[in-house]
């Protein structure tokens, strides 16, 4: 991966975010792309599929077609959930429990949809690989799966998705040996394109943007590592989301010195 490559996929991601988000809000006018966040604010999901596009041209401009499909794929079914989803589950526990009693509801199809992303997506990474092997490929899929999910539960305040998402992926598109970089570029550049109106409480990722852009650093991570960081990362998944069903992540960032600071840096004063 040439530096020129990855600045490619950083700078398309920006600008594709910036400019389908402003022709976006322009175009759209339906009620179905608005809610109301945390504040009691009225704000657009467009934020979403703008980041989904800044994503996959990204990922695209740098080289990655496993980025391409877990950004395009994990939206697509993020999108069924803002779109679709009556909100009466919630969770993985509300879903999978609604699951069990009969009841199919959008999550539970949003779940099932990005194990089956994630599993294209490693698939792909893993073509002509001779240091990971069928079990790999699995554990690699549900690295993307989570890391899709975790992104949407930190959905929750300004800016806090989109500064996680490029957090986890600048050290990938920077990485010496640029594995993983088109991707991680990708993800970090479309962040930077849409982070304007999300941290001025006009906008939001919803599950559409927040699914593809965990996604998009889990295909990053995933042309990195073999079986041992696919596992180290999956655990580290799969302990953040059951905590997510008993914990506060809200409360744990606003009760930490340095987190506290860096979740608030950027929102206009209320």
């Amino acid at each position: 991966m040439t530096p020129l490559r990855r600045l490619a996929a950083g700078v398309v991601g920006a600008s594709a975010g910036a400019a389908s988000f402003a022709a976006m809000t322009r175009a759209v006018r339906s009620p179905r792309w608005t809610r109301t966040n945390h504040a009691g604010d009225p704000v657009t999901l467009l934020e979403g599929p703008a980041w989904v596009l800044a994503g996959a041209a990204g990922a695209a401009a740098g080289g990655s077609l496993p980025g391409v499909v877990a950004a395009a794929g994990a939206g697509a079914f993020g999108a069924l959930d803002d779109l679709a989803g009556d909100g009466s589950s919630k969770g993985l526990r509300g879903h999978l429990g609604a699951a069990a009693r009969g009841e199919l509801t959008t999550g539970a199809v949003k779940i099932g949809g990005l194990a089956l992303t994630g599993l294209v997506a490693a698939a792909l990474t893993d073509r002509g690989r001779d240091d990971v092997g069928a079990l790999d490929t699995l554990v690699g899929g549900a690295v993307v799966a989570g890391a899709a999910n975790v992104a949407n539960l930190l959905d929750l305040r300004p800016g806090r998705a989109l500064k996680a998402t490029t957090l986890a992926a600048l050290p990938l598109a920077l990485a010496s040996d640029g594995r993983g970089a088109g991707a991680a570029a990708a993800a970090v550049g479309a962040s930077l394109g849409t982070v304007r109106p999300d941290l001025a409480g006009r906008a939001m990722l919803g599950d559409t943007g927040a699914n593809a852009a965990g996604a998009l650093v889990g295909a990053a991570l995933l042309e990195r590592c073999g079986r041992r960081g696919r596992l180290a990362a999956l655990a580290v998944l799969v302990a953040a989301t059951l905590a997510s069903e008993r914990v506060s992540f809200t409360a744990v960032i606003e009760s930490t010195p340095g987190l506290r600071e860096l979740d608030a840096w950027g929102r206009p004063a209320r």
